[in-house]
């Protein structure tokens, strides 16, 4: 049996109140959008008339706003619409009249390129009136459309004196909810907010019958042309400061004329967390895109702020974002370069500005040195970094020590910072962010200094063993205080080393108590499938070293007790100190140590005196 054939051609059923819900709730970020895109179509039929009369003048054609609070329109002397174009693309959702012919080449032109901006408007008003006259025939007459939430339209066509001369006016009668989006000082701070370096005049007017006031009086402030490169300098920076409200370390000019990409990078007057990035805000042909647009540049370039004026970046469909296509991924690339130049001048010609801005932005530029050789050959001897010697640059501190020691850990150095730099050593703390991989990379550039990772057992060969006499002195003192501290895998040792008011120095890599604890852990877990595994990566745990300083008072104090119990009790006390002035995390054991052990001395001290 064959089935009769019921296929046919069908069209979707477009629910409109549904599909402005859509776009209010998950295409735009907030109502006030309505007011852009009303903007952003009568700037792209501003830029087709132009096309049909190249000789009019720039300021011709421009475009005017009025709120009064019971309507909100937008007039432009824009190229307008004939009868068909209304049906063709008021009337169908998704047509945009930019798409009409040649896409490809007409994308350059148009800030719109979907088509369904004039939706936005039933986010405050629940109808839509256009009123439009046709540019491309002398004699067209005006053509009425009115739009309504419902999904429905009408259509009319009426007299040439309905609108005396061409272009589009579009009126809203805002709904009772949607004030907040339609008062004249809103709509006014809108204009100007979304509008202010739009090429065509904008004016606007609030019904109370004074003249209409300029939303964008100014060109963009690299447009215009100054007397001096200083008085440019100073007019980009306030700029800068207006929009991001910082006054910037130094201001950069950016221009790149194969995007028609114009504007300025604010380098920021406080340092701000590694990895954290701004948004910048970027224009597409003078109508603001976003305030928070990250893409413009990459990750590392988080020490400015940008504001931008392109031709050829194409915006995403909410059109409050840009989308990543290669002529995006190519302009951040340039940007990028152009940063790299403004860091390269300022190390050539301005050391001061340098100065200031490596003491506030080292972190970034460390990020950028570790993956930029160009930026680490010029940089990597100014950048400060934390050392025996202080807080220093690598050139200077690779003028006294030809021999750079590089710690692993900021609790690393802690721990040998003042030993060292009484020995004599040069050690310089690689536990901050990229700092010790670029200390390592000094080479490359200083071909006379050596780098190495501190070893305990390169500041041990620096310090002074005791005379034999003394040694054997203390030995039993010293064996107590190897049994005490057992639990600790430390070994104690007895030695000289200045300064003399450090009484102990403890010498424990965070390495080497992961490498104890992971040896404990299998010691524990005998049998079983844990132990198998743990036991196979078992070796020998390097042990801790506590060594006492026999230049130190109280050490020799110490050291010639012969009562077992306190001379065990004064080896912990002895152990707590160094822990706490490594700095280093205490583990409960360690703190519990430290209590115990003042309050056994406390207490003998109290039996003593009794």
């Amino acid at each position: 049996m064959t089935l009769p054939d019921t296929s046919a051609d069908r069209t979707f059923q477009v629910d409109l109140r549904g599909l402005v819900d859509l776009l209010s709730h998950h295409l735009y970020s907030s109502p006030r959008v309505y007011l852009r895109e009303l903007l952003q179509n009568a700037v792209d039929a501003l830029t087709a008339r132009h096309g049909l009369e190249p000789g009019a003048p720039a300021d011709a054609f421009g475009i005017r706003l009025h709120a009064d609070g019971s309507v909100v329109r937008v007039e432009d002397d824009g190229v307008g619409l004939t009868e068909a174009d209304v049906h063709t693309f008021l009337a169908t959702i998704g047509r945009s009249s930019k798409r009409a012919d040649r896409i490809a080449e007409q994308r350059g032109e148009f800030i719109g390129q979907f088509g369904i901006g004039l939706l936005s408007c039933f986010l405050v008003a629940d109808e839509i009136h256009v009123l439009s006259r046709s540019a491309r025939t002398p004699d067209a007459p005006a053509v009425e459309w009115r739009g309504r939430g419902d999904g429905s339209y009408t259509v009319r066509t009426l007299p040439a004196s309905a609108r005396p001369r061409p272009g589009t006016t579009v009126t809203l009668t805002p709904r009772a909810d949607a004030g907040e989006w339609t008062r004249p000082a809103r709509v006014h701070a809108l204009a100007r907010h979304f509008g202010s370096l739009l090429r065509h005049p904008v004016t606007f007017d609030d019904g109370t019958g004074g003249p209409g006031a300029p939303v964008n009086p100014e060109q963009a402030p690299w447009a215009r042309t100054y007397p001096t490169p200083g008085s440019r300098a100073r007019a980009l920076a306030a700029y800068g400061e207006e929009v991001f409200g910082f006054t910037p370390l130094d201001t950069i000019e950016l221009d790149l004329p194969a995007v028609g990409l114009k504007g300025i990078a604010c380098v920021l007057p406080e340092a701000v967390p590694a990895g954290r990035r701004h948004g910048h805000r970027v224009h597409v042909k003078g109508m603001l895109l976003s305030e928070q647009a990250e893409e413009i540049l990459p990750e590392w370039a988080f020490f400015v702020r940008c504001v931008v004026d392109a031709e050829s970046l194409r915006p995403t469909a909410s059109r409050e974002s840009l989308y990543e296509d290669d002529t995006l991924a190519a302009v951040r690339d340039a940007l990028a370069e152009r940063l790299r130049a403004w860091i390269a001048r300022a190390a050539a010609s301005d050391p001061d500005l340098l100065a200031r801005f490596l003491q506030t932005h080292h972190l970034a530029v460390k990020s950028l040195a570790v993956h930029d050789d160009e930026i680490l050959r010029m940089l990597l001897p100014w950048l400060p970094f934390e050392t025996t010697d202080g807080h220093t640059t690598l050139d200077e501190f690779a003028r006294t020590h030809r021999t750079v020691l590089v710690t692993s850990s900021v609790e690393e150095f802690r721990q040998v910072a003042a030993i060292a730099s009484a020995a004599g050593l040069g050690v310089v703390n690689g536990g901050y962010t990229y700092d010790r991989e670029l200390v390592h990379r000094l080479p490359e550039i200083r071909q006379e200094v050596s780098v190495a990772d501190l070893d305990p057992a390169t500041l041990t060969a620096h310090l002074d063993p005791v005379d034999r006499e003394t040694e054997l002195a203390a030995a039993a003192y010293l064996a107590r205080a190897r049994d005490a501290l057992a639990v600790f895998d430390c070994d104690v040792a007895l030695r000289t080393f200045q300064p003399a008011s450090a009484p102990a120095l403890l010498i424990d890599s965070r390495e080497a108590r992961h490498e104890r604890t992971r040896s404990q852990l299998a010691r524990e877990q005998e049998g079983g499938l844990w132990g198998d595994i743990l036991g196979a990566l078992r070796q020998e745990a390097p042990r801790a070293q506590l060594i006492l300083n026999q230049l130190n008072p109280l050490v020799r104090t110490a050291v010639a007790i012969d009562e077992p119990e306190l001379a065990r009790t004064s080896a912990e006390a002895l152990y707590g100190q160094a822990a706490l002035l490594s700095r280093r995390p205490l583990r409960p054991s360690e703190s519990s140590l430290i209590n115990r052990s003042f309050l056994d001395l406390l207490a003998h001290a109290l039996r003593k005196d009794s």
